[in-house]
């Protein structure tokens, strides 16, 4: 028997699992991956930090891209001035 991460719920039996598998915590519902005989951990943190990091690195490219914008903007403004 393994113990939740989250709950510290310690019936969750492993014994039908192979490592690498995928389960729920019957207790707090939990996705949980089984790492060994009696032995889970989190499955949910691994995808949410890569979710994080694609939402920042989207916020990046967008304020990259409003930069750019501003910048064309300032060279038109200044091809007005020039004439």
């Amino acid at each position: 028997m393994a113990t939740c991460p989250e709950c510290d719920f310690d019936e969750i039996d492993t014994e039908d699992y192979d490592e690498g598998d995928t389960l729920s915590c019957p207790e707090c519902g939990k996705n949980l991956v089984v790492m060994g005989s009696d032995e889970v951990e989190l499955a949910d943190d691994d995808e949410d930090d890569l979710d994080d990091d694609e939402d920042e690195d989207l916020e990046e490219d967008e304020d990259e891209d409003d930069d750019e914008d501003v910048e064309d903007e300032d060279s038109e403004d200044e091809e007005d001035f020039d004439e």
